[in-house]
C-alpha cells in the first residue's frame, strides 16, 4: 500500500489554470473520490500522479518519496481510463495475463491471478473468447481486471463507467469496492457522478474550475458542505438554497423568505455566531428534510411532481424561491397547483453567505 501526498499541485496549459495549489494527502489503501463537472480538473490531478502529465509547481510524494522525476513506468500504478483500450485480437484471458506476463510472473502464479480475478469480474465463463466480439460493459469490466491483476499499490480510474449503461454500473460499483477491499489498493476514482463518489469512496475531493473545494467523508460532505457549490453538487437532487433575510422574533433569530414564509428559529452552534450573521443569507436545506405540515410556517404551490419508485419529487415554487421535496409515495402527495404547507428541522438548516457562498454558522 502507498500515501499520494500532493502538495501545492498546480499545472497551468499556457494562460490557462487547470489546477490551482492542491493540497490532498490519500492514505495508504484508502478509496478517494475526485469528484466535480467536466473541466474541474480531476483528470489532469490523475495525470499528474500517474506520470502522464508533469506539474508546473508543487510535488507529489508516494510515502516519503518524491516521484516527479520518476517515469510512469516505475511509479507502480495502475490506471483504467473511459475508453477501456483493450487489445481486441486477443482473447480475454491473454488480456488478462498481459501484464503479468510483461512482469515475468511465473505460469502458475500467473494462471492463478487470472483466474481469481477472472472469478472476481464474472468472466470465467469468456475467458477464452476474442475481446473483438464482446459488449461495452464486459470490455470495461476487462479493462479494470487487466490493470487490478497485476496488483499495483495505487489504483486510478478515470470515470470508467461513464460508457456503460444503467444497470451494469450498478454492478460495478460494487465489484470496484470489493476489489478494493481484496487487494487494500490505494485507489483514486475521478468522476463527475455524485452518487459513485457517495457509494464507493471511503472520503470525497469536491472540485471546480481547478480548485479543490472540500475533502471528507460521504456523509460529512453531504450534511456540512462548505459552500453553496458543493452543497448543489452533492445530492439527488441537490441542496434547496433560498434567498431571505436574518429577522427577530420572541423566540430567537429566524430567516424571513419573503414570500415563502419565516423559518423555525434558528439553532447555530454559538451566541457568537447568531449575532455575526450578515442580515441576508442563504438558507439551505436537503430535499429530504422537507416536512408536509399543515401547521408550518412555510409554503409554496406544487407546480410539478416527478415519481420516482418509492418516492417523489415534487417542484414547487419556481426560479430563486422554487424548492424541490423528495417525499415518500406511501403518504398522500399534493397534486399540482395545491399549496404545500412545510417545515424544516433548524438542525438541519445550512446557511451561506451570499457574495462568498461561504457556509456560515452551523447547527448543533
Amino acid at each position: 500500500m502507498t500515501q499520494i501526498a500532493l502538495s501545492n499541485l498546480g499545472k497551468k496549459f499556457g494562460a490557462f489554470t487547470a489546477l490551482a495549489q492542491m493540497n490532498l494527502t490519500i492514505g495508504d489503501g484508502e478509496f478517494v473520490a475526485l469528484l466535480g463537472p467536466s473541466g474541474c480538473g480531476k483528470s489532469t490531478t490523475m495525470n499528474m500522479i500517474a506520470g502522464m502529465v508533469a506539474p508546473t509547481e508543487g510535488d507529489i510524494r508516494f510515502d516519503d518519496r518524491s516521484i516527479l522525476n520518476v517515469p510512469m513506468s516505475r511509479r507502480g500504478v495502475g490506471f483504467v481510463f473511459q475508453n477501456y483500450a483493450i487489445f481486441t485480437h486477443m482473447s480475454v484471458r491473454d488480456n488478462l495475463s498481459y501484464g503479468l506476463r510483461a512482469q515475468g510472473v511465473s505460469t502458475p502464479e500467473r494462471n492463478r491471478r487470472v483466474s481469481a480475478m477472472a472469478d472476481l469480474l464474472q468472466l470465467t465463463p469468456m475467458l477464452d473468447r476474442q475481446a473483438a466480439g464482446l459488449s461495452v460493459n464486459i470490455l470495461q469490466r476487462l479493462a479494470i481486471g487487466r490493470s487490478a491483476v497485476v496488483e499495483p499499490a495505487i489504483f486510478l480510474l478515470d470515470e470508467p463507467l461513464s460508457n456503460v449503461d444503467a444497470a451494469f454500473r450498478s454492478v460495478m460499483r460494487s465489484e470496484l469496492k470489493e476489489l478494493q477491499r481484496q487487494f487494500s489498493q490505494t485507489m483514486v476514482y475521478v468522476t463527475h457522478d455524485q452518487l459513485e463518489a457517495m457509494t464507493m469512496a471511503d472520503r470525497i475531493a469536491v472540485m471546480d474550475h481547478g480548485k479543490l473545494l472540500q475533502v471528507g467523508t460521504p456523509l460529512e460532505i453531504y450534511n456540512n458542505p462548505q459552500d453553496i457549490f458543493v452543497a448543489r453538487f452533492i445530492g439527488s437532487p441537490g441542496m434547496n438554497i433560498l434567498e431571505g433575510r436574518i429577522a427577530q422574533s420572541d423566540k430567537g433569530k429566524l430567516v424571513d423568505l419573503a414570500v415563502i414564509g419565516r423559518s423555525a428559529p434558528l439553532i447555530l452552534s454559538g451566541r457568537a455566531a447568531i449575532e455575526d450573521l450578515p442580515e441576508k443569507i442563504l438558507f439551505g436545506f436537503r430535499p429530504e428534510q422537507v416536512n408536509p405540515d399543515p401547521n408550518g410556517t412555510l409554503a409554496l404551490p406544487v407546480n410539478f411532481v416527478e415519481r420516482i419508485g418509492a418516492r417523489s419529487i415534487l417542484h414547487l415554487g419556481a426560479d430563486s424561491m422554487g424548492v424541490k421535496a423528495v417525499l415518500d409515495n406511501q403518504i398522500t402527495l399534493p397534486n399540482i397547483g395545491d399549496i404545500l404547507r412545510f417545515s424544516i428541522d433548524p438542525k438541519k438548516v445550512r446557511l451561506f453567505d451570499p457574495v462568498s457562498g461561504n457556509a456560515v454558522g452551523g447547527a448543533d
